[in-house]
């Protein structure tokens, strides 16, 4: 099973982006909006891969610790900011977010990969992508990906997503069988790397090298 911060098993993840526009003189990139429209139609009620046992369950429940501090430091981060007028204007939810993003990467000046997806997390996290990639319908998921997928772009944990990058396409399948994330995360692919992006800061918070199996 999954450990949400709950305890309960999830498997679902909201999707929903912050728009993105241009801040005073200076011309600031519009975020691609998102690809996926699926992960909120995704059943919550059965795993595409399983069930886990118990010794990937707690390696599993590793990453969800991670998940639920970052989660503390993000939500007291973002109560210090000035709340979005309900009619915001795109200009003040770029500012909202750029402003976000600041915050969250300087008070996670040091962070580096494997902060969130633990090492114990990690290989359990590749089998269960390597199950459902290597299932009846994985090469039409992994072309669901790869489609819209950037490739060749430099990543590093605690920047900013690339305004100029589509994000990618997450099929139901993949949320349905890896950990359900907060509202404020979501599961992204960049080339073959598995990431974790704040969407509220639109910052990475964490990735996996070689998440998409060959």
């Amino acid at each position: 099973m999954l450990v949400t911060r709950s305890g309960l098993v999830s498997l679902v993840i909201p999707v929903a982006l912050a728009i993105p526009a241009c801040r005073g003189d200076i011309p600031v990139p519009a975020s691609p909006p998102a690809t996926a429209e699926s992960p909120t139609n995704a059943p919550a009620t059965e795993r595409v891969v399983g069930p886990l046992s118990a010794t990937d369950a707690q390696a599993l429940a590793t990453m969800n610790d991670q998940i639920k501090e970052y989660i503390a430091l993000h939500q007291k981060l973002e109560r210090t900011l000035p709340a979005v007028p309900k009619e915001a204007t795109p200009e003040q939810i770029d500012q909202n977010q750029r402003a976000l993003e600041k915050l969250v990467r300087d008070n996670r000046a040091t962070a580096k990969a494997g902060d969130i997806f633990t090492p114990a997390a990690q290989p359990v996290i590749k089998r269960l992508l390597a199950s459902v990639f290597g299932g009846p319908d994985g090469k039409e998921l992994k072309a669901s990906i790869m489609d819209e997928n950037p490739a060749g772009i430099k990543l590093a944990v605690n920047a900013r997503y690339p305004d100029v990058v589509p994000l990618s396409t997450v099929p139901p399948e993949v949320l349905q069988t890896l950990p359900k994330l907060p509202e404020e995360l979501q599961y992204r692919f960049i080339g073959n790397r598995l990431i974790i992006l704040d969407d509220h800061a639109h910052v990475v918070a964490d990735f996996i090298e070689d998440a998409l199996p060959n």
